[in-house]
């Protein structure tokens, strides 16, 4: 089961990214990675992240067309790796990944997290 959701939510993230329309994506260099702005088709930003090497890197954040946090996830040159949040509307749930394995899930207490 865990596995499933880790790989939906995986699915997701790349088709947001993969086929994002409206306004045309940001691409900026910093040191040696690649920042990438994707947009909502009503120009509100829809996700923000990292390339290295061509690879998802670091900390990617993705957007709701209100401007809301969706999900938080963390790569290690193109791996899942590091605590991904996922942000419904009443619950957080934390999911960490080593390596594009899921190690573990939890809820998490929204009010704790600085980002949302």
């Amino acid at each position: 089961m865990k596995k499933l959701f880790a790989c939906m939510l995986f699915f997701l993230l790349v088709l947001n990214v993969s086929f994002a329309q409206g306004v045309e994506p940001k691409f900026e260099k910093e040191n040696d990675l690649v920042k990438a702005t994707y947009y909502h088709d009503n120009g509100m930003v829809k996700e923000v992240g990292f390339f290295k090497e061509d690879k998802l890197h670091d900390k990617w954040i993705s957007y709701n067309e209100e401007g809301k946090i969706k999900v938080v996830a963390m790569y290690n040159n193109g791996l899942k790796d590091g605590k991904w949040y996922l942000v419904g509307e009443e619950t957080v749930k934390e999911v960490t990944y080593k390596s594009n394995k899921v190690v573990k899930v939890e809820e998490v207490n929204a009010a704790e997290l600085s980002f949302i």
